[in-house]
C-alpha cells in the first residue's frame, strides 16, 4: 500500500510541494499520492501533511475556518512544515494573533529573517550530511529554542529546522532547487516512526 501525502492548500506554494513528493516518492521507490486538500474530512486520508508557507497569521485563520484545527492535533502521521507552517506546528510562537498548533517542542520567531524584500539564498547545514543546502528564506522564521521532545536538524546562524518523531519544520522552502534530501529523509522518518492503524 502506498504513502498518501496531503498538502494543506489553503495557502501557499502547493504545487511545488506536490512536484517535490512525487519526485521523492519515486526516488526512494515508494509508491504512493501526493494531492492537495481543503476539508478537514480529507485529512483522515492522509499518512502524512504539508503544511507550506505563506502568510501565517492568513493560514492561522483558514485554519479555523475550515476547522482544521482539532484535525491536525489528533492527526497520527508525520507533518512536514515549512516556512509559516513552521510558525503554526510550534508549542510557542511570538505573535499573539496566530494560534500554535502545539506539535512540536519549539519556540518559533515570526518573519526573523526580515522583510520580502530581505529574502536570500543561503548554505544550510544539516546534521549528519557534510553537503551544504541552499535555503531558500522567504519572510521567513526562526527556531528560538527547541524543547527536550524535539531535535534541532538544520543550522543558518539560527537554528533553521528541526525534527520531533515523524515531523520536520523548517524555516526555509526546501521544495524550490530540486534538492530532495530533506524530503527523503521526511519520508525515512516517516517509515521508522509508521503507526499501525
Amino acid at each position: 500500500m502506498g504513502i498518501n501525502i496531503g498538502v494543506c492548500a489553503l495557502q501557499g506554494d502547493v504545487s511545488e510541494h506536490i512536484t517535490a513528493f512525487e519526485a521523492a516518492l519515486s526516488a526512494s521507490g515508494q509508491e504512493g499520492e501526493v494531492f492537495s486538500f481543503r476539508r478537514a474530512e480529507d485529512i483522515s486520508r492522509c499518512d502524512a501533511i504539508v503544511l507550506p508557507g505563506g502568510e501565517s497569521t492568513t493560514i492561522s485563520r483558514l485554519l479555523h475556518k475550515n476547522d482544521m484545527y482539532g484535525p491536525l492535533r489528533a492527526f497520527r502521521g508525520g507533518i512536514f512544515a515549512t516556512c509559516a507552517g513552521m510558525v503554526l506546528i510550534g508549542r510557542e510562537i511570538d505573535d499573539p494573533r496566530i494560534e500554535p498548533l502545539g506539535i512540536m517542542d519549539i519556540t518559533v520567531g515570526r518573519n526573523a529573517f526580515g522583510r520580502q524584500r530581505d529574502s536570500c539564498e543561503m548554505a544550510v547545514t544539516i546534521t549528519g550530511d557534510e553537503k551544504p543546502f541552499c535555503g531558500y528564506f522567504i519572510r521567513a522564521p526562526v527556531i528560538i529554542s527547541v524543547g527536550p521532545e524535539a531535535e534541532p536538524l538544520c543550522y543558518a546562524d539560527h537554528i533553521v529546522g528541526a525534527v520531533q518523531g515523524p515531523h520536520m519544520a523548517l524555516s526555509f522552502h526546501p521544495e524550490l532547487g530540486g534538492d530532495l534530501r530533506l524530503h527523503l529523509l521526511f519520508l525515512e522518518r516517516l517509515g521508522a516512526y509508521k503507526v499501525a492503524p
